[in-house]
Order: C-alpha cells, then structure tokens, then sequence
C-alpha cells in the first residue's frame, strides 16, 4: 500500500501536467527508499522499478503496459490487471480491507520482516540504480531523449528551469575540480 504523500506527490505530478511516468516515478522512489531503509529487499534495480510502477497502476496513475514481445505475457497481463485495479475507484480500499479480513498471525509477520531485513539493499543502490537508468537510456534513440528532454523543460517552468541551471553550473564547476 502506498504512503500517503506519495499518493499526494503523484497528484500534484498530475495537476502540474507532468506526464503519467513522472507520477509512477514517485511510487517508484518510494520503493527504493523502501529498500534502502531494510523495510524490504529487491534483488535488482528493475524488481524495485516493476513494484512500485505496478502500485502506481493501482493507484490509477496511467502507466502503458508493455508493448508486445516487450516483456512476457505474464508480465503484460499483470500490468493490465493492476490498471484495470487502478480504474475502479475504491479499488486499492478493497484489496486493503480484504487482507485485514485474512487473520496474520503475529509470528508469521516477524519472521516475514526478518527474512526481507536480510535482503541485501545492494538491487536499490545508487551504483545499481544509476547503471540501470543509463542502460535503459543507452536503448531508447536520441531524438526520444530529446523529446523527452525538453518536454521536462516545459513543464518546469521558469523558476525550476533557473534552479536546475544553477544545480546544473555547480556540478560542473566542482567536477573541474577533480
């Protein structure tokens, strides 16, 4: 179940017109946070990514499912269940009341915990995730990242256009440093 301000940043994403990606990114951040913190392992950047994008679906967050031959049918399947969950509204209520219903036996939980607290952090990691972004970048074609460049730039507006630039100078100068 997501945390109530990522449900919150999602909305505002969308109020903002960012695109359907920039919301999932907020449940995908929160994912990785997740793991960072011990509160549940992952053994790979794409394992936190496909969690946290399905709970945006379920969200209702608009996220495409993958195109055919993307990924296994499976994979698609369970993408289109989890927007389809999304699109009914009191969904996420549902699937939260129907588990509190099922009784969880306190041991049971403990030893859960546990065992996902001796997952290694190692799939949320910086290194991991920052390789992870810059392979799926490396496949998509440079006028893609283009647009998608300047679409950010867009929706940024002037003050955070100002603040990236100067983010942006900082970087360079300290890595003339080096």
């Amino acid at each position: 179940m997501p945390e109530q301000k990522t449900l919150k940043r999602a909305a505002a994403d969308k109020r903002a017109g960012k695109a359907a990606s920039t919301q999932a990114g907020e449940f995908v951040k929160e994912q990785v946070d997740k793991v960072r913190a011990g509160k549940h392992g992952v053994r790979s950047p794409k394992q936190a990514i496909a969690i946290g994008l399905s709970e945006a679906r379920r969200a209702g967050v608009d996220v495409k499912p993958p195109k055919k031959g993307a990924t296994s049918e499976a994979t698609r399947k369970k993408a289109q269940k989890d927007s389809a969950a999304g699109k009914h509204d009191g969904a996420a209520n549902k699937t939260a009341s129907k588990t509190a219903s099922k009784e969880s036996s306190a041991k049971r939980s403990r030893v859960a915990t546990s065992v996902l607290k001796r997952e290694s952090k190692e799939g949320a990691s910086p290194q991991a995730m920052s390789k992870q972004a810059k392979s799926a970048a490396a496949k998509r074609p440079a006028a893609s990242r283009s647009a998608a460049a300047k679409k950010a730039a867009a929706t940024k507006g002037a003050a955070g256009r100002s603040a990236a630039a100067k983010k942006a100078a900082q970087t360079r100068s300290s890595r003339a440093h080096h």
